[in-house]
């Protein structure tokens, strides 16, 4: 049903976010409380179906969760549904690995859980 996933590395979604992308974590909660993307927005896999139209129309889409698999199945189904999107190989754990930023809420530093 669906194609080959889409994938960029840490320096490519560095590069797409700062044309103005959106980078889309599908984590769970307590993945995200513990650190993410200072530049991504929050929307856990189970919500995605109901949350989507959250996410601007036309605008390219990264996707990012702790190692890449859950954000490859919400790529592939939001290309299935008219979004560019592309997902973070790697995920989180490559995006810290490559010392990009990783914060809780409040600004303070995160770790990936």
């Amino acid at each position: 049903m669906f194609n080959r996933t889409p994938q960029v590395d840490v320096g490519e979604a560095q590069e797409l976010l700062d044309s103005g992308a959106t980078m889309v974590d599908v984590r769970r909660a307590d993945e995200w409380d513990a650190g993410h993307s200072p530049d991504a927005v929050h929307i856990p896999l189970d919500q995605l179906p109901d949350r989507h139209d959250e996410l601007a129309g036309g605008k390219q889409v990264v996707m990012i969760c702790r190692s890449g698999s859950r954000s490859a199945r919400a790529t592939q189904w939001l290309r299935h549904h008219g979004y560019d999107a592309v997902n973070l190989d790697g995920g989180m754990q490559a995006w810290a690995r490559a010392g990009s930023a990783v914060v809780r809420d409040d600004g303070s530093a995160g770790h990936v859980a």
